[in-house]
């Protein structure tokens, strides 16, 4: 920015979306994948597990399940569900999720079955670090929408959205002083308007060109009402500690660094003269 480096940390992830940032990292084989799973089972002998029943063979494709399917088979839990039916219809509901909100990608409306082997034990989803996998494939899709022929954005587009808006007060929209935890529900019903497309284009991008220091919220979240409001879990200390490290963030093939020593004005501090910018590939 004119003003100097920002950037979304871990700090905001565990703010705006409430998951955990340390543990084990979301990762795994993306090509024969399934010959890793327990006990080498095939990956749709797993499926069928796990779910109760194989999707139509139209709906598949490869090692993917149209999000049609998945959403029509499973949107409505039967009233007289049993556990395992319940269990069935959280691994549908988790999958869509990660699929289609956390890790989106530009093909968003199918399904990839490299989420099974997280879906098998549901009581063992909390112990891997969500947020740092969502950051680093958010920091990934940026990455590539800064090629010229990219038009599509993917990635937890959420959490930049409420980024955006909670750090930029100018170019927030108005009615949603109200909120909770996790700060990113404040704008669960804001419905950006598809008018006028182009002209809004431009008036944005001159706003972000007049910025001034006052025009961002460095530290948005030591308010007295953020405060009232957020889970005490984030705030222990060794979530906290992890905010401010320089580190690699991971999610499957995507290694990305996490550099808030470029950005120390957002946890309070001065910024000193930044050390040229990290790349894992020259790293190796």
């Amino acid at each position: 920015m004119p003003f100097g480096e920002c950037t979304i940390t871990l700090q905001d992830v565990a703010y705006q979306l409430g998951l955990p940032i340390d543990d084990a990292p979301v990762s795994g084989c993306l090509t024969e994948f399934e010959n890793l799973m327990e006990h080498g089972r095939p990956a749709w002998v797993w499926f069928r597990e796990l779910f109760g029943e194989l999707p139509p063979q139209s709906k598949i494709k490869q090692m993917t399940v149209c999000y049609t399917w998945f959403h029509e088979r499973f949107r409505v839990l039967p009233t007289d569900a049993t556990d395992e039916t319940v269990r069935v219809y959280a691994r549908a509901y988790i999958l869509m999720l990660l699929s289609s909100q956390l890790f989106a990608d530009k093909n968003a409306n199918r399904v990839h079955l490299r989420w099974l082997p997280y879906l098998a034990s549901l009581d063992d989803l909390g112990r891997y670090s969500w947020g740092s996998a969502a950051l680093a494939w958010l920091y990934r899709c940026l990455c590539r929408d800064t090629h010229r022929n990219v038009v599509n954005l993917a990635g937890p587009l959420q959490l930049l959205q409420s980024w955006i808006f909670w750090r930029f007060p100018t170019i927030r929209p108005t009615g949603f002083d109200r909120f909770g935890f996790p700060l990113a529900s404040r704008w669960a019903e804001f419905v950006p308007r598809n008018d006028a497309g182009a002209q809004r284009l431009v008036s944005t991008r001159l706003a972000l060109d007049r910025l001034r220091v006052h025009d961002f919220v460095w530290e948005p979240y030591s308010s007295v009402d953020v405060a009232a409001v957020i889970h005490p879990e984030i705030l222990a200390d060794e979530h906290r500690r992890l905010w401010t490290a320089v580190t690699s963030l991971i999610y499957f093939a995507a290694i990305e660094w996490h550099q808030v020593d470029r950005v120390l004005p957002q946890f309070g501090g001065v910024q000193h003269l930044p050390q040229p910018a990290l790349n894992i590939v020259l790293q190796g």
